[in-house]
């Protein structure tokens, strides 16, 4: 008589299955009685559902990509820094391939830090091409902020290196672009490649906040990123605006 494989053994089975091979296992080890397997087969089988749900997740963001099929090069555009009293605004701009199906991408908002991070190696890894554009403080204080985000917008466009036929942005139309625009509200919630931009600005621009906060981290900007938290606040009224205060923003907390 053949000897049952251990729970331990059956894990490691289990584990190192693929994505076609783990329903079958799943399927012969049910019938076995042991409560330590079944436990085991309850846990993979609530992975699976969990990993078929999101598959299902990402498809829905791939609606409009499917919707306009017919560009090749569809490019996703996002930024990141609208809103914070330091720092400058960052536009991502990411096309992505006809297949891909980044799994966990998001809005980058929804996301945590450690996924963010996670996500944007995948992205740079299988992006047919990534754009960024930065536009520091003292050129939003000289065109405001909504002109100072498109410009970074545009230079996102610009530094692709693969020229896209359609771009998908969130909620916005960029002037001065005469390539086909569809605007979508909330798109980095809808859209992969909206979604893809979003994570790449956010990243790009947390990782040069936490290196100002090294050269400055009296204001606390790896952890506030540049908005205006109580401990930013306060070092404003303490130590007063840096080279990278956004001189128009920071008027109802000191006197500029």
């Amino acid at each position: 008589m053949k000897e049952r494989k251990s729970t331990a053994e059956i894990q490691l089975e289990l584990q190192a299955a693929d994505a076609e091979k783990l329903p079958v296992l799943l399927c012969q080890y049910k019938t076995d009685e042991r409560k330590s397997v079944q436990t085991l087969i309850q846990k993979y089988e609530r992975r699976t559902e969990k990993l078929n749900a999101e598959k299902a997740r990402i498809e829905q963001m791939k609606a409009y990509e499917k919707k306009y099929a017919q560009y090749q090069a569809i490019c996703g555009i996002d930024e990141a820094g609208r809103g914070p009293l330091a720092g400058p605004v960052v536009a991502g701009a990411v096309i992505l391939p006809k297949d891909c199906s980044i799994l966990y991408l998001n809005d980058s908002k929804q996301l945590s830090q450690k996924r963010r991070e996670e996500l944007y190696d995948v992205i740079m890894e299988q992006a047919v091409a990534v754009g960024v554009g930065i536009v520091g403080p003292q050129r939003i204080d000289e065109i405001n902020i909504l002109q100072a985000t498109y410009e970074a917008m545009r230079e996102a466009v610009r530094k692709l290196r693969v020229e896209p036929d359609l771009l998908l942005n969130d909620a916005v139309t960029i002037p001065g672009i005469s390539l086909p625009q569809v605007p979508i509200i909330k798109g980095d919630a809808k859209s992969l490649t909206i979604a893809a931009a979003s994570v790449i600005a956010k990243v790009t621009r947390d990782r040069l906040m936490e290196e100002y906060d090294r050269m400055m981290p009296e204001y606390g900007f790896a952890s506030n990123k540049g908005y205006g938290s109580k401990m930013h606040q306060e070092a404003l009224r303490q130590y007063g605006p840096t080279s990278i205060h956004r001189k128009t923003f920071i008027g109802n907390f000191i006197a500029v």
